[in-house]
């Protein structure tokens, strides 16, 4: 480092120390990059790469970008998935001795983010952390621009199982970024996962996540001397991520700014309704699968939240509903207060657009960010607050109650806000200009002084314009000479022997006298004494609400809810939504129902309406047949749905609905080729077909779309219905199922077992076209190595050996006395075996009904006779 300059060196030193950062090297009025952080930058930047002389013949490669911009600059190189790095001065250049000192006030990632500019309002930026050995799985994850922490585990279950959950945990939760242990750095599984989700992954040295380690960490941040009162203690696994968290934050963001994050919260995944990372991306709850963009989701057609807090808490609800009724019924009696007064929600709603995201404003107060708008936004949010509060107290509940008792007017910080700072103050802070005339006694004479002075200034541009008798005289003012006399060229000959040249221009000449400088002295140091007193005002102000930072939680959390709630109830009155029944029993009954999302976007035409009825004894199993598009995986999607939406307390799209509480929602419908992990569709289609039958359990919804279509007849149908025998028959499982199928041959399941029933998606023949009715009606309409996949994709044991039996069966009862298929033979013997299709099978059959009903001597045919013909028939079908 001794050939490179000072500056240079201190630069070097400062990398050295965040070598995986891009490092924002203050200079003045720029942030600068050298070396390959310019080279990287400048290319996702889009700005120019230059070079800047380093020491004795050394040049390095440099690109800078304004410090007033950087924020936009930093959204870019966030997006890209760097990390940023902001190195201060810390002592004014004016007073430092030789080189100023600078030091890193911040690194920000993608999971510790908190300039509004950088988040989208309505979505959490969440930083998760994994704590993982062979003993179990520990998870916590914290929003630091709101201060929300959590933590959790998952032990007791097979490893597979728990990383299924931990994945299905992530997906709910969607981090920016997620620390691990430098021990998983070769998890390919994890690896995979987080690409796939665009997780940025940070890795953390291993003793961080030690239990005594990860303990001590988080009571020194605490204050406490124990965990028990946060009720983590238990969470062993959870603690050490948890501390890894807290570690990292410290590191990235300092103490002083982390104040904001006043608790640990343990939660259990079993707590909420379990949705695996295939039925969340299958049933589009916050985005579509071909654009991955809201419009098309299920949050699309609920958010109608006008705050940002209520965009969050939505998302939040919808990635967790519940599981306990009490808890349900409760949301659903605030949503029902709103449903019914229209007036209340008319009054409401202009309240909450007044309201700024007061979560975050209080992240970026704790943070050291937020500079006097913010403190106005702040301001203007509890203003509001009253208003509320007068709307809602003539409607009881409990839901009213805990939102009025939420509702802090906090009066104390609006009148300390309003007194001191001004309406519509800059954006910086060193310019000036915050805070309000009154409010402090030796600013006010400092600005009387400085107007004083100016007035000065004005009253001897008179006089000098008098007494030189030159009309085109002006006072004026620059950085570069400060107050100077400007003279033109014509009046030169005019101007008094005291005034002192000091700069040829143009048009004239500019001139200084001893008098001017003086005054010139005193404006200027007042102006600089009051943006050093307003700058020393404004940081009391913001310390002052630091203080209260819980306070404001509190606030935000009510707002939060009364916002949620209203936008449910705006979709439930605006899209015709009934209040579901909620209980604890093995019935889910629609009348009327429709899908929520299709409803909305169809062009000319009727959604139709579906009932639906499932519990475990009768309706256990629904086999759903019928043609391509005529509406079988939107009326499978829609039960899905409904119940979800009734699980996280919403009304659901139906004229009546009861819903026994679901505790998974399965599904597995369609896939497509994973040709870079080496998996075909069908691999894929198993992998998730073992995923649900290796963890539904009875009190869990299944939908399936199409199982066994990705390999051959045979082998489908044998998987097909082999997975509903073991659904139907397993002694843990016996989940709720709705099966949409092409296999007719699955229709015969009916016969067999009590809990199977058929239905079929009715359709209308006109002429040589079909119209589809799109209503459900009871009844059923009318060699390759699948199974070794299946075996692959971990299948149980009973599952395979049962296909294999039944695709036995298959291939003896379709094999002829020549050796071919039955099924594939036509009436010209001659043609060779080809694999049938489904059509062919439906109909083989007919033509066999058809050619045994013109056999038939009717007229001759005695009653007992009739009564076995119709039995052989029905046999044939």
């Amino acid at each position: 480092m001794s050939e490179f300059t000072p500056m240079m060196t201190q630069y070097l030193q400062i990398k050295k120390e965040r070598p995986d950062t891009i490092l924002f090297f203050r200079l003045g009025d720029f942030y600068e990059m050298f070396f390959d952080d310019a080279k990287v930058a400048s290319q996702i930047l889009n700005i120019t790469l230059t070079a800047r002389e380093a020491g004795k013949d050394k040049r390095v490669p440099m690109c800078g970008l304004p410090y007033h911009a950087a924020e936009s600059y930093i959204a870019k190189l966030i997006k890209a998935g760097k990390k940023v790095a902001i190195c201060e001065q810390v002592e004014d250049p004016k007073t430092a001795k030789g080189l100023v000192k600078r030091e890193v006030v911040r690194t920000i990632t993608p999971g510790t983010v908190l300039s509004p500019t950088l988040l989208e309002d309505k979505i959490h930026n969440y930083l998760a952390c994994i704590n993982k050995d062979k003993s179990g799985i520990g998870l916590a994850f914290v929003e630091s621009s709101t201060g929300e922490f959590r933590v959790s585990e998952f032990r007791g279950s097979p490893s597979g199982n728990n990383e299924a959950k931990l994945f299905a945990e992530l997906t709910r939760i969607g981090p920016k970024e997620c620390l691990i242990p430098e021990c998983l750095r070769d998890d390919t599984a994890f690896s995979a996962f987080a690409k796939d989700n665009r997780i940025s992954i940070t890795l953390q040295d291993d003793w961080i996540f030690s239990l005594d380690t990860a303990q001590s960490t988080l009571c020194g941040f605490f204050g406490t001397a124990t965990l028990d009162g946060f009720g983590c203690s238990h969470l062993t696994h959870g603690i050490g991520a948890a501390g890894a968290i807290i570690r990292y934050l410290k590191e990235t963001q300092g103490d002083s700014s982390l104040s904001h994050i006043t608790r640990v919260s343990p939660y259990i995944s079993e707590e909420f309704m379990a949705i695996d990372p295939a039925s969340w991306r299958n049933l589009e709850l916050t985005k579509t699968i071909r654009s991955e963009e809201k419009t098309g989701s299920l949050i699309w057609v609920l958010d109608q939240t006008i705050t940002a807090m209520g965009g969050r808490m939505l998302r939040s609800w919808i990635r967790q509903p519940l599981l306990n009724v009490e808890e349900i019924v409760y949301r659903q009696e605030g949503i029902e207060v709103f449903c019914q007064a229209s007036i209340l929600r008319e009054t409401i709603t202009p309240c909450l657009k007044s309201v700024h995201d007061l979560a975050r404003l209080a992240g970026r107060i704790d943070a050291g960010l937020a500079n006097a708008r913010d403190l106005i936004a702040l301001k203007e949010s509890l203003l509001v607050v009253p208003n509320i509060k007068i709307a809602l107290r003539p409607h009881q509940g409990r839901v009213m109650d805990d939102i009025l008792l939420g509702l802090d007017e906090l009066r104390d910080i609006v009148e300390l806000i309003d007194s001191a700072i001004h309406d519509t103050p800059p954006l910086s802070l060193r310019e000036g200009g915050i805070i309000k005339p009154g409010y402090n006694q030796e600013l006010d004479e400092l600005h009387s002084m400085t107007r004083d002075a100016k007035g000065w200034i004005l009253r001897l541009q008179q006089e000098e314009i008098k007494r030189t008798g030159i009309g085109s005289l002006k006072i004026s003012y620059n950085k570069v000479f400060g107050y100077y006399i400007e003279i033109t060229k014509a009046n030169l000959h005019l101007v008094p022997q005291e005034y002192i040249r000091k700069q040829t221009i143009a048009n004239g000449e500019r001139f200084i006298t001893p008098q001017l400088k003086e005054k010139e002295v005193q404006i200027l140091s007042a102006g600089e004494r009051i943006t050093g007193i307003e700058y020393e005002i404004f940081m009391g102000v913001r310390a002052e609400i630091i203080h209260k930072i819980d306070r404001i939680q509190q606030v935000s959390q009510a707002i939060a809810m009364l916002d949620v709630l209203v936008s449910l109830a705006k979709a439930a009155v605006e899209n015709d939504y009934v209040r579901p029944l909620i209980n604890d029993s093995d019935t889910i009954l629609l009348r009327d129902a429709r899908h929520p999302v299709v409803e909305k976007v169809l062009a000319g035409e009727r959604f139709v309406p579906n009932d639906t009825l499932l519990d475990q004894s009768d309706n256990q199993i629904l086999i759903i047949t019928g043609p391509n598009m005529a509406g079988k995986s939107t009326y499978i999607r829609q039960v899905a749905l409904i119940v979800l939406m009734a699980q996280i307390g919403s009304f659901v799209p139906a004229k009546e609905a009861e819903i026994g509480v679901v505790d998974q929602i399965f599904t597995r419908v369609g896939a497509s080729d994973e040709l870079i992990k080496g998996q075909s569709t069908f691999m894929v289609e198993m992998i998730e077909t073992a995923n649900i039958l290796n963890n539904a359990t009875s009190k869990s919804l299944i939908i399936l779309d199409e199982i066994g279509r990705g390999t051959s007849t045979f082998d489908g149908v044998s998987i097909a219905w082999a997975v509903a025998e073991y659904i139907h028959n397993h002694s843990s499982l016996k989940a709720r199922t709705l099966f949409a199928t092409h296999y007719h041959e699955l229709t015969e399941l009916e016969l067999l077992f009590k809990g199977v029933k058929n239905y079929n998606i009715a359709v209308k023949e006109w002429g040589d076209k079909i119209i589809f009715l799109r209503k459900i009606v009871q009844g059923g309409a009318d060699k390759s190595y699948g199974i070794h996949v299946a075996r692959l994709a971990g299948l149980p044991k009973e599952v395979i050996d049962r296909a294999t039996e039944i695709l036995d069966n298959l291939e003896m009862e379709s094999i002829a006395g020549n050796g071919k298929p039955k099924l594939a033979m036509r009436k010209e013997k001659k043609e060779k075996y080809v694999q049938f299709s489904i059509f062919d099978f439906a109909q083989a059959i007919n033509d066999k009904v058809v050619n045994t009903l013109k056999q038939i001597d009717v007229d001759n045919l005695t009653p007992l006779e009739a009564l076995n013909k119709l039995h052989d028939l029905k046999k044939m079908v």
